[in-house]
């Protein structure tokens, strides 16, 4: 999973340590914040991907089939994705009320990987593997989910 990945300005093509990893993937989830189509496009080469809308994506982003939430679920996980989820104050407790049904959350939007686990739920930001702003890495999330239980969830940087 990755997540403001900010095209054309910081992702040109995909780096070559994201490739390698998506290159195994299942599923690709994007946190938003892709801001062209085109991306999209590349990612879903290597495998199927879901996407939400951030607030830095524009009509085709939409067009391509990010909506603003997604709701659903991965091999009977159910999960959600929202780009932005507020504050880090309060995160938890605002993400759980928002998605109940959720055992994972997904976001983006501040490019800081972010992993907490409260009472069976995962609330997890994969950070950005280009834009990583005062982070020392660029980053992507990795997930490994079976029979509705998630199993792995990880921070990997893949980028200086």
């Amino acid at each position: 999973m990755l997540s403001d990945t900010h095209a054309p300005r910081f992702w040109k093509r995909c780096p070559p340590a994201v490739a390698g990893h998506l290159r195994s993937a299942d599923l690709i989830l994007h946190g938003g914040d892709v801001c062209v189509a085109p991306v999209l496009d590349e990612l879903a080469q290597y495998a199927p991907v879901i996407a939400v809308c951030g607030n830095n994506d524009g009509p085709d982003v939409v067009a391509w089939g990010a909506p603003d939430v997604v709701e659903s679920e991965i091999e009977g996980l159910p999960f959600a994705m929202i780009h932005d989820s507020g504050q880090k104050t309060g995160r938890m407790a605002r993400m759980r009320r928002r998605f109940p049904a959720a055992r994972l959350v997904v976001f983006g939007h501040s490019h800081i990987p972010w992993d907490e686990q409260e009472d069976g739920v995962r609330v997890f930001n994969p950070g950005s593997p280009t834009d990583k702003r005062r982070q020392p890495h660029g980053t992507i999330g990795l997930l490994r989910i079976e029979d509705g239980a998630l199993l792995d969830a990880r921070i990997v940087p893949v980028t200086r």
